[in-house]
């Protein structure tokens, strides 16, 4: 961190109330949710929100997602320290922050080049490192660092894109949530042996994924 933090002691309540007392028990999680400054990853204005549990805009129609689903993808995720991660929507760059705590390697795609620049900036904010911050068509995952031990999606698609599953390596576990455009179902992919095993856990709403593999929108009509 490049500032003095004067959410130390919200941050720790978010860790210990929202995210622990929940049932989210990774020791490494809950260490990088405790050590990054949420607060930094969300628009001017917002800074206390940051800490309460539920999303928050951060422009161009999108949102940061509440501690506690943050945590839970998270630690559904199982990231070792030499793992390489795949992030799909950087949003404000929060959970690749965490994400760069857990892991060896971060590449996260985003679809909207303001967010992305954005998140960058938030992340140096912060002292983040070891993150690529890719501006593209996240349903087509980011071929050029594939394989990858864990994938997260930070939006909705209507099925889990076909890349994605294909840049998946042996062993690895792909988080995303998949539905309709207004709630979905959270669903945790293992690859074993090249087939996938599909582990539901729970509903969630989140903004949908846009993209040629995702839901159309502008630039995929």
């Amino acid at each position: 961190m490049t500032e003095t933090d004067p959410c130390k002691r919200e941050r720790e309540e978010m860790v210990e109330f929202q995210v622990r007392a929940r049932g989210v028990g990774d020791r490494r999680v809950l260490a990088a949710m405790r050590k990054i400054p949420r607060h930094f990853f969300v628009p001017k204005g917002y800074e206390r929100a940051a800490y309460e549990d539920r999303p928050l805009p951060i422009g161009e129609g999108q949102t940061i997602s509440q501690p506690y689903i943050v945590a839970v993808m998270t630690e559904q995720l199982e990231i070792k320290p030499q793992d390489r991660v795949l992030e799909i929507g950087t949003g404000s760059g929060y959970q690749a922050a965490l994400l760069a705590e857990l892991a060896a390697t971060v590449i996260s795609v985003e679809r909207l080049a303001d967010l992305a620049d954005r998140a960058r900036k938030n992340l140096a904010r912060a002292g983040v490192t070891g993150v690529k911050v890719v501006v593209g068509d996240g349903t087509e995952g980011y071929p050029p660092e594939a394989p990858y031990d864990a994938i997260i999606v930070t939006a909705a698609p209507p099925d889990i894109p076909g890349p994605l599953i294909d840049q998946l390596a042996e062993g690895g576990r792909l988080i995303a949530p998949v539905g309709p455009r207004d709630c979905q179902d959270l669903v945790k992919l293992v690859k074993r042996e090249g087939r996938v095993e599909k582990i539901p856990l729970g509903g969630v709403c989140f903004v949908p994924l846009i993209g040629q593999f995702g839901w159309r929108g502008e630039g995929f009509l």
